[in-house]
């Protein structure tokens, strides 16, 4: 079977699928869940793979919100899903379009049956807002032997990558003493007067930092009346960097910070890292040029990468997959430029018709590129040779995320 002929063939699967994919993507955006809590997301997905006859582990890879199918024989793509939500605004990152594309694919790919070219590993990955599900999924062999993964972000630009870097997320909890405030303040170690040095200290920091770097967070916890000395403060920051190098010797110096507000006040200092560090994005030129290809194709513009402000990034834990293998990670336009992700007015717009769209379109180039991949003797050697070039920079990524899973962090794209 010719390679023209798979692609109408795979055109025509995920036509016919239209319906049941924008089913899927509106019921994962009517219950929104949290990271590591998506256990009604993760079920329907799971259940949709073996109504079309196709094998499914459920706890995939040390989570329970996670999965993986399958099938066919060859070259091994991996094709990824993630569902998880924001909490307060539900699906305002557009989650729901990135599952319903990556089954879409991945179904539409096994209606070729016996005449499938490869190998899919279709892969429900969870927690990706916190926690870094890939990351911890990749610790457990979901991407060994894949030679290449592949997912999708909606966005209100089309772009052939995602910009993006390094991350980590950190609890800062300060143990004090209570007091009355009035009658006996000097009895009282204030943890809440720590949070506020600390967070006084990073904002100077933020002065001498690179463009390239952030750190923001927000006060959680501050005491429990005005009357009481606050005994437990606690606060909760993202630190962000071009490259886990770079964010290993920033978390150093918000480290500092952190234990000046401890040592002014005379509480002790908890630090709580949480899930893994997430990596910069690895972006696989041949694979993302083959995908911009096909989604030119169906008519999608991609805005281009050089007129991307400077400081434009979010962070992902695809970042991880994709120094492990080639990856690309590239984002649809689901809404207007002036909505951004993260914010309520997005939740509409990834339950809307320019949503919908994305998810049909997302499908076809994302199978499409697969099928590339599986069947052009040309670009799997392409795709290795662009990883390779960097291979050494990536292997000491992955070892230095790692190494420093007992205390690093990580968010989403955030």
């Amino acid at each position: 079977m010719s390679l023209e002929s798979m692609r109408k063939d795979v055109v025509a699967a995920i036509d016919a699928l239209g319906g049941e994919l924008i089913q899927l993507s509106h019921a994962i955006h009517a219950e929104p869940e949290l990271s590591l809590a998506e256990f009604k997301a993760s079920a329907r997905l799971a259940d949709a793979v073996e109504g079309h006859g196709l094998p499914v582990t459920r706890e995939a890879f040390g989570m329970k919100t996670g999965f993986v199918s399958e099938f066919g024989s060859g070259p091994t793509v991996a094709l990824l899903s993630e569902y998880d939500a924001l909490p307060g605004i539900g699906h305002a990152c557009g989650h729901n379009i990135i599952a319903a594309i990556g089954y879409g694919a991945a179904i539409g790919l096994a209606k070729l049956g016996a005449n499938l070219p490869g190998t899919v590993r279709y892969v429900g990955t969870p927690a990706e807002e916190a926690h870094g599900g890939k990351e911890l999924m990749a610790r457990f062999g979901a991407f060994d032997g894949v030679d290449a993964a592949m997912m999708i972000h909606p966005s209100n630009l089309n772009l052939i990558t995602m910009p993006t870097i390094a991350v980590a997320d950190v609890e800062a909890i300060y143990h004090g003493r209570a007091a009355h405030a009035s009658a006996m303040p000097f009895r009282g170690l204030n943890a809440l007067d720590a949070v506020v040095t600390a967070y006084t200290a990073i904002a100077q920091l933020r002065q001498h930092i690179r463009n390239t770097e952030r750190i923001h967070g927000i006060i959680t916890d501050g005491g429990m009346a005005p009357n009481i000395v606050p005994e437990r403060a606690a606060c909760r920051f993202f630190i962000r960097a071009a490259d886990i190098h770079d964010l290993l010797k920033l978390k150093k110096r918000v480290v500092a910070c952190f234990e000046a507000g401890a040592m002014a006040t005379g509480c002790r200092l908890e630090l709580n890292w949480t899930g893994a560090d997430y990596l910069d994005l690895k972006t696989n030129w041949p694979l993302a040029e083959s995908f911009k290809q096909h989604a030119e194709h169906l008519g999608r513009n991609f805005f281009p990468l050089e007129e991307i402000p400077p400081g434009f990034a979010g962070s992902t834990d695809m970042g991880n997959v994709s120094h492990r293998v080639p990856s690309i990670h590239p984002m649809l336009a689901v809404a207007p430029s002036d909505v951004i992700i993260h914010n309520p007015e997005f939740t509409r717009w990834a339950r809307s018709d320019t949503g919908d769209a994305a998810v049909i379109d997302g499908a076809k180039a994302l199978a499409l590129t697969a099928l590339d991949l599986m069947a052009d003797g040309t670009t799997l050697p392409r795709v290795r040779s662009d990883f390779e070039a960097t291979a050494e920079l990536s292997r000491l990524a992955v070892v230095a995320v790692e190494a420093g899973h007992h205390h690093h962090a990580g968010c989403g794209c955030r």
